[in-house]
Order: C-alpha cells, then sequence, then structure tokens
C-alpha cells in the first residue's frame, strides 16, 4: 500500500511477531475502530522461521486515542496478546542527526547538501570530528562543530565528552561519514541499531588501508559500497544499503577510486534515508528495509 499525503501528524509502527492468521485485520481494526485512517502499509512474511514483519503509518487528525496514550494502549490489547515486538514513532518527533567525519569530505557533502535541499525531515544540531580539517564544511552549512583529537590514551575520556554532547542536543542518531575510529562498545550499547556506517564492499577479502589499491592489483570487476548499522563486531552489524558498480581493466586506481567515492556517498545516504523514513526493522542481524 502507498503512502497518502496528510498535512497532519501520523503515527508509525514498525513491528514483528510470530506469525499467524488474521494479524493485518487485526491490526487495520485498531486503527479504523479509533478514527484513525491508514496512510501506508507494507507487510512481510520470513516463511521460513514463520515470522510477520509490518510498518504501519496512520493519521492522527481523528484518532480517538490521545498520542502519549497509543503505546501503552496497543501494547496491553495487542502487543502482549500476540508476542509483538514494536516500536511507536511519530511524524511530529523529528529525528535529530549527529554526523561524525575525520579528513575525507565527499560523503559529508553529500549528506549536507540533501539536508540544506530539504530532502529531509530531520534535523542536524552537531558535527563531530577527530580532525579540524571539516569545520569548514561545517561553517558553510550552519551547522555547530566539535572537534574532538582522539588517541589510544584519551580515547574513554574523549567518548565521555562526545556522549554528553549528544545528549546535551538530543542527538536520537549518529552517521559515521567516513570517520577512521573504532567507537567502543560501551558507546555503541548507548545506540543500538542507531549508528549506521560506510564502507567499501572489499571486505573481507581486500582489509587494510589501501583496499582499492589491492583490488586493482587482485583484477576486480566490480566494486560497491555497504552501509550497516555499526555493533561491537566490526563491520558486521546489520546491512541497511548496498551497490555495485562494473569496472575493467582500462580503470585506474584514480578511476576506482573515485568511483568508490560516489558508490558510498549514494549508498550512505539511501540507507540515511531509510533511517529518517523510519523504514528499517532489525531483526537479529538482518533488515527488513521496507519500500
Amino acid at each position: 500500500m502507498q503512502e497518502k499525503k496528510t498535512n497532519g501528524k501520523s503515527a508509525i509502527l514498525l513491528m514483528h511477531c510470530p506469525d499467524q492468521p488474521g494479524i493485518i485485520a487485526v491490526m487495520t481494526e485498531f486503527i479504523t475502530k479509533n478514527g484513525g485512517n491508514i496512510l501506508y502499509l507494507d507487510q512481510y512474511v520470513d516463511r521460513t522461521n514463520r515470522i510477520f514483519f509490518m510498518r504501519l503509518e496512520w493519521d492522527l487528525e481523528n484518532f480517538i486515542i490521545p498520542q502519549d496514550k497509543i503505546e501503552e494502549f496497543f501494547g496491553t490489547l495487542y502487543g502482549q496478546k500476540y508476542n509483538m515486538n514494536f516500536t511507536l514513532y511519530f511524524s511530529d518527533q523529528k529525528p535529530k542527526m549527529a554526523i561524525f567525519v575525520s579528513k575525507m569530505s565527499h560523503c559529508i557533502y553529500d549528506l549536507l547538501a540533501r539536508y540544506a535541499a530539504g530532502e529531509w525531515d530531520v534535523e542536524i544540531p552537531i558535527i563531530v570530528s577527530n580532525h579540524p580539517d571539516m569545520e569548514v564544511v561545517a561553517k558553510q552549512f550552519g551547522i555547530e562543530y566539535a572537534y574532538f583529537p582522539i588517541t589510544k590514551d584519551n580515547k574513554a575520556e574523549q567518548e565521555a565528552k562526545e556522549i554528553a554532547l549528544l545528549r546535551e542536543k538530543g542527538v536520537t542518531f549518529i552517521v559515521l561519514a567516513r570517520y577512521m575510529q573504532i567507537l567502543s562498545p560501551e558507546f555503541i550499547d548507548l545506540y543500538p541499531n542507531k549508528i549506521i556506517n560506510i564502507h567499501h564492499s572489499f571486505l573481507p577479502a581486500f582489509v587494510g588501508a589501501k583496499p582499492y589499491h589491492a583490488a586493482f592489483e587482485r583484477g576486480v570487476k566490480l566494486i560497491g559500497a555497504t552501509s550497516h548499522y555499526v555493533t561491537s563486531d566490526l563491520d558486521a552489524g546489520p546491512i541497511i544499503e548496498q551497490d555495485i558498480t562494473r569496472i575493467s581493466h582500462k580503470d585506474t586506481i584514480d578511476n576506482l577510486l573515485g568511483k568508490g567515492r560516489d558508490l558510498e556517498k549514494i549508498v550512505l545516504s539511501r540507507a540515511v534515508a531509510k533511517h529518517i523514513d523510519r523504514k528499517i526493522l532489525v531483526y537479529k542481524n538482518k533488515t527488513i528495509v521496507f519500500n
């Protein structure tokens, strides 16, 4: 079911539960009998594991249950009965995104250009970096820039300061726009499925600082990029978005680097857009990404 246009507030429900007959009817009845108008419905059944997944959005203009009571009401009457795992969002609660960056500019420029163009319903209150290089970019877009130089000796102290800043700014999720630092497990645990990373798709074959050079020497015919949620298991979190492009023997290392940068920024922006729109449901170490 396609999204409908609305100028009012809406509720967005992401849920999964054991598959059973009549779940869709139960969900839609809950909305319609309480005066809601369905704007979007998408569902998927994992037939192997018999799990039902759904994203449901409805207009709150004439909904009779107060907004601050919907979660409790739904959880009591439906969540417990059908053993549902669910998350409820509201369209008037705009996500707040922090961007973490080091020295590479291609991803952050793409993110900020889309933000400035009004493509995303999101706020960006802060850009965080372990280098001063990208402060000029932050100034161009009028966004506060926080510089936290990190060494192995001060990492815990600096991360504590970063976390305090994120809380002060009300940040709800983080985008690593080629941030060349490994976040500690303690940091990651504070933002489960709320830290989005981007990297080349050569892993695990070509590791190290120069994967494109290694791929060039090997003569690969495809290069790609992967965006995923960050977990403590490095580069192994739930994948959100991927893409590839073909290359040939005619491509130089510079060509590979250029094509790789293009892929990285496109794939990252697609992943961020899906997260902002609340269209990603994480189950175990995989994602259900709704249209």
